[in-house]
Protein backbone atom coordinates (compact mmCIF):
# COMPACT_ATOMS: atom_id res chain seq x y z
CA UNK A 1 0.00 0.00 0.00
CA UNK A 2 1.21 2.99 -1.13
CA UNK A 3 0.37 6.01 1.74
CA UNK A 4 0.12 9.93 0.06
CA UNK A 5 0.30 13.38 2.18
CA UNK A 6 -0.83 16.56 0.77
CA UNK A 7 1.83 17.94 -1.45
CA UNK A 8 3.74 20.78 -0.17
CA UNK A 9 1.53 23.46 -2.53
CA UNK A 10 -1.76 22.34 -1.42
CA UNK A 11 -0.56 22.22 2.64
CA UNK A 12 0.78 25.91 2.02
CA UNK A 13 -2.55 27.18 0.18
CA UNK A 14 -4.25 26.01 3.00
CA UNK A 15 -2.20 27.57 5.58
CA UNK A 16 -2.58 30.91 3.49
CA UNK A 17 -6.21 31.10 3.43
CA UNK A 18 -6.50 29.66 7.31
CA UNK A 19 -4.38 32.53 8.10
CA UNK A 20 -6.25 34.64 5.89
CA UNK A 21 -9.48 33.86 7.57
CA UNK A 22 -8.28 34.33 10.85
CA UNK A 23 -7.51 37.71 10.42
CA UNK A 24 -10.94 39.13 8.80
CA UNK A 25 -12.48 37.58 11.37
CA UNK A 26 -10.42 39.33 14.32
CA UNK A 27 -10.99 42.14 11.82
CA UNK A 28 -14.97 42.20 11.87
CA UNK A 29 -14.71 41.54 15.80
CA UNK A 30 -12.49 44.54 16.45
CA UNK A 31 -14.54 46.96 14.32
CA UNK A 32 -17.74 46.21 15.55
CA UNK A 33 -16.45 46.65 19.29
CA UNK A 34 -14.86 50.34 18.03
CA UNK A 35 -18.34 52.11 17.95
CA UNK A 36 -18.40 55.71 15.69
CA UNK A 37 -18.43 58.87 17.64
CA UNK A 38 -20.51 61.64 16.19
CA UNK A 39 -18.98 65.03 15.55
CA UNK A 40 -20.76 68.48 17.18
CA UNK A 41 -18.96 71.58 16.73
CA UNK A 42 -15.91 70.14 14.33
CA UNK A 43 -15.09 67.65 17.15
CA UNK A 44 -15.79 64.60 18.67
CA UNK A 45 -19.14 65.01 20.48
CA UNK A 46 -17.22 63.29 24.00
CA UNK A 47 -15.42 66.70 23.83
CA UNK A 48 -19.00 68.71 23.52
CA UNK A 49 -19.72 67.41 26.72
CA UNK A 50 -17.44 69.46 28.80
CA UNK A 51 -19.25 72.39 27.10
CA UNK A 52 -22.58 71.71 28.50
CA UNK A 53 -23.86 74.29 31.05
CA UNK A 54 -27.18 73.70 32.64
CA UNK A 55 -29.49 74.38 36.03
CA UNK A 56 -31.63 72.13 37.73
CA UNK A 57 -34.06 72.01 40.40
CA UNK A 58 -36.37 69.23 41.28
CA UNK A 59 -39.93 71.16 43.87
CA UNK A 60 -40.16 67.77 45.62
CA UNK A 61 -44.04 68.87 47.02
CA UNK A 62 -45.10 69.69 43.68
CA UNK A 63 -43.43 66.83 41.69
CA UNK A 64 -41.96 69.06 39.23
CA UNK A 65 -38.62 69.21 37.75
CA UNK A 66 -37.23 72.82 36.63
CA UNK A 67 -33.74 72.36 33.99
CA UNK A 68 -32.64 75.87 31.93
CA UNK A 69 -29.82 75.44 29.26
CA UNK A 70 -27.13 78.46 30.31
CA UNK A 71 -24.70 77.56 28.18
CA UNK A 72 -24.22 77.74 24.13
CA UNK A 73 -24.55 73.74 23.49
CA UNK A 74 -28.07 72.13 22.96
CA UNK A 75 -29.47 69.69 25.13
CA UNK A 76 -31.00 66.90 22.70
CA UNK A 77 -32.72 64.80 25.65
CA UNK A 78 -31.73 63.93 29.53
CA UNK A 79 -31.47 60.79 31.56
CA UNK A 80 -32.64 61.00 34.81
CA UNK A 81 -31.18 58.78 37.27
CA UNK A 82 -33.93 58.48 40.43
CA UNK A 83 -32.53 56.95 43.64
CA UNK A 84 -34.48 55.56 46.03
CA UNK A 85 -34.01 53.16 48.99
CA UNK A 86 -30.51 51.69 47.82
CA UNK A 87 -31.40 51.95 44.43
CA UNK A 88 -32.06 53.53 41.35
CA UNK A 89 -34.18 53.67 38.05
CA UNK A 90 -33.66 55.64 35.08
CA UNK A 91 -36.01 57.76 32.67
CA UNK A 92 -35.54 59.19 29.50
CA UNK A 93 -36.70 62.62 29.26
CA UNK A 94 -36.83 63.26 25.55
CA UNK A 95 -37.45 67.06 25.43
CA UNK A 96 -34.51 69.26 23.42
CA UNK A 97 -33.57 72.23 25.61
CA UNK A 98 -31.87 74.62 23.28
CA UNK A 99 -29.69 77.13 24.02
CA UNK A 100 -31.39 79.46 26.58
CA UNK A 101 -34.50 77.10 26.88
CA UNK A 102 -36.19 76.01 29.96
CA UNK A 103 -37.75 72.65 30.87
CA UNK A 104 -40.06 71.78 33.63
CA UNK A 105 -42.54 69.00 34.23
CA UNK A 106 -43.41 66.31 35.97
CA UNK A 107 -40.97 63.25 36.51
CA UNK A 108 -42.58 61.08 39.29
CA UNK A 109 -39.55 61.25 41.50
CA UNK A 110 -41.46 62.39 44.80
CA UNK A 111 -39.71 60.69 47.28
CA UNK A 112 -36.05 60.08 46.12
CA UNK A 113 -33.22 61.06 47.91
CA UNK A 114 -31.16 61.73 45.32
CA UNK A 115 -31.62 62.47 41.07
CA UNK A 116 -28.87 63.07 38.50
CA UNK A 117 -29.72 64.46 35.15
CA UNK A 118 -27.77 63.41 32.23
CA UNK A 119 -27.13 65.22 29.17
CA UNK A 120 -27.97 63.72 25.74
CA UNK A 121 -26.50 65.65 22.88
CA UNK A 122 -26.93 64.78 19.30
CA UNK A 123 -24.19 65.11 16.50
CA UNK A 124 -23.69 63.99 13.17
CA UNK A 125 -21.84 60.92 11.84
CA UNK A 126 -21.36 58.90 8.81
CA UNK A 127 -25.19 57.39 8.65
CA UNK A 128 -26.54 60.83 10.05
CA UNK A 129 -27.62 62.08 13.30
CA UNK A 130 -26.28 60.62 16.38
CA UNK A 131 -27.38 60.89 19.81
CA UNK A 132 -24.84 60.10 22.53
CA UNK A 133 -25.00 60.39 26.25
CA UNK A 134 -22.45 62.16 28.05
CA UNK A 135 -20.38 60.66 31.20
CA UNK A 136 -22.20 60.99 35.11
CA UNK A 137 -19.45 63.48 35.66
CA UNK A 138 -21.39 66.13 33.06
CA UNK A 139 -24.47 65.53 34.82
CA UNK A 140 -25.79 67.74 37.66
CA UNK A 141 -26.88 66.02 41.29
CA UNK A 142 -29.87 67.16 43.00
CA UNK A 143 -30.68 66.12 46.48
Amino acid sequence: MKKRGLSPVIATVLLIAMVIIIGLIIFLWFRGMVEEQGIKFGQNIKLACEDVEFEASYDFSADMLYVSNIGNVPIYAMKIKIFEGGGYSTIDLNSAINQGGVFSGSIGAGSADKIILIPVLLGNSKEGYKSYTCEEIYGHEIF
